[in-house]
C-alpha cells in the first residue's frame, strides 16, 4: 500500500529521485514520447474513457434544443455525481499502487539502474517536447494557410476553431503552451518532487480525467454537469500549488508585476488555468483570450510568429528554473532526513 510518508523518512534515496528526472527530461528530449501501447496516461485515458461510457448510461441527458439552450436548467444528479467520483477513486487508487509498486521495485537495484528505470517510467508522465512540437506545428501550419492551422490548432484545444482569425490561432496555441507547461511540465515535477512517482501519476491521472470529463454542461452529446464535478474539482486541487508556481517562475524570467498577474489571472473560469495563461500574455505584451469567454491583457497586441517563438523561449527558461529548483529540493532534503 502506498505510504505517503515514505519519501520523508529516507526510504527512498532522493540522489535516485534527482538522476531520474534528469534521466526523464534526457529521453523526452531525445527520444519523444513512448509508443501508445507502452503509454501509461494512454492507459489512463482508456480506462477513462471505458468509465465514462457507464457514467453517461444514467446520465440525464437534455433535449436538442434544451442542449443548444444558452443556459439549461440542469437539474442535480447526485447518483451521477457520486457514481463517477468512484470510478475517478478506482482509477486513482489503481495509479497510486501500481506506480508505488513499480518505484519499491526499482528502488531495491543498484542506484545507477534504479536512477534509469525510474527516469524511464516517469517520463511518459512528462510531455515537455511534445507540447513544443504541437506549438510549433500550429505555427508551421499557420504558413501554409489558416484553414491548416485551424485544423493543427484543433489537435491541440477542445473549442471550436473553425471561426477563428489567424490572430485567434495564435493567440489559442499560446494559451495552450501556457497552461499545459503547467499541466504537461511543472504540475508532474512538483509532484515527483514530493511523493515520487506515485504523486506524479495521481496528478497525470488526475488531469487527464479533468481533461475527458471535466466539463461544463453539454460536451459531444454527452452531459458532464454533474458526471465531471469530481474530477474538475480533483484537478483543481492538484493543481492549485503548481499553477502559481508556474506563473511565479514565468516572473522570474520577464519582467511582469505579480500585482497585475492577479488581476488578468482572476478574468478566467478556471482557478488556475488563468495564471501562466495571464503571465504569459503579459510577459510578451499580447492580448490572449477565448470568443465570449475572457481577454487576457486587453492592452496587448495581437500575437505574431516572433511572438510564438518567444513564448517558447519563456517557457523553457521555467523549465530550466523549475529543475533546478527540483534539484536542489531533493538534495537538500536528502541531507535533512541522512
Amino acid at each position: 500500500m502506498f505510504d505517503a510518508l515514505t519519501l520523508l523518512t529516507g526510504q527512498i534515496s532522493a540522489y535516485a529521485l534527482a538522476a531520474a528526472l534528469l534521466v526523464a527530461l534526457l529521453i523526452d528530449h531525445v527520444l519523444g514520447e513512448p509508443p501508445a501501447r507502452l503509454h501509461p496516461v494512454v492507459w489512463m485515458g482508456n480506462y477513462l474513457s471505458w468509465a465514462g461510457r457507464r457514467v453517461q448510461r444514467v446520465a440525464w441527458q437534455p433535449s436538442s434544443m434544451e442542449a443548444g439552450a444558452a443556459a439549461v436548467p440542469y437539474p442535480k444528479d447526485f447518483k451521477v455525481f457520486w457514481l463517477a467520483a468512484t470510478y475517478w477513486i478506482v482509477g486513482a487508487a489503481g495509479c497510486l499502487i501500481a506506480f508505488d509498486a513499480l518505484q519499491r521495485v526499482v528502488m531495491q537495484l543498484p542506484a545507477w539502474l534504479a536512477a534509469l528505470l525510474l527516469g524511464l517510467l516517469l517520463k511518459p508522465l512528462l510531455a515537455w517536447a511534445m507540447l513544443k512540437g504541437e506549438v510549433r506545428a500550429v505555427d508551421a501550419a499557420l504558413g501554409q494557410s489558416l484553414d491548416a492551422g485551424r485544423e493543427r490548432l484543433s489537435w491541440l484545444v477542445s473549442r471550436d476553431v473553425s471561426a477563428l482569425s489567424e490572430a485567434q490561432v495564435r493567440e489559442s496555441a499560446i494559451e495552450s503552451l501556457a497552461e499545459n507547461l503547467n499541466d504537461s511540465v511543472v504540475a508532474p515535477i512538483f509532484w515527483f518532487v514530493l511523493l515520487g512517482l506515485p504523486g506524479a501519476a495521481l496528478y497525470r491521472f488526475a488531469n487527464t480525467a479533468d481533461a475527458m470529463w471535466g466539463y461544463r454542461g453539454v460536451y459531444k452529446g454527452q452531459n458532464w454537469e454533474w458526471a465531471g464535478k469530481w474530477a474538475a474539482r480533483a484537478d483543481d486541487i492538484l493543481s492549485w500549488l503548481p499553477a502559481r508556481l508556474t506563473a511565479l517562475l514565468l516572473v522570474c524570467v520577464s519582467r511582469v508585476r505579480w500585482r497585475a498577474v492577479c488581476r488578468e489571472a482572476a478574468k478566467t473560469p478556471s482557478p488556475n488555468s488563468g495564471w501562466p495563461m495571464a503571465t504569459m500574455a503579459l510577459a510578451l505584451d499580447i492580448r490572449l483570450g477565448k470568443p465570449g469567454v475572457y481577454v487576457l491583457n486587453p492592452a496587448g497586441r495581437q500575437p505574431t510568429r516572433m511572438d510564438t517563438a518567444s513564448a517558447i523561449s519563456h517557457a523553457e527558461k521555467v523549465t530550466m528554473a523549475l529543475v533546478f529548483m527540483a534539484l536542489l529540493a531533493l538534495v537538500l532534503r536528502s541531507m535533512v532526513v541522512s
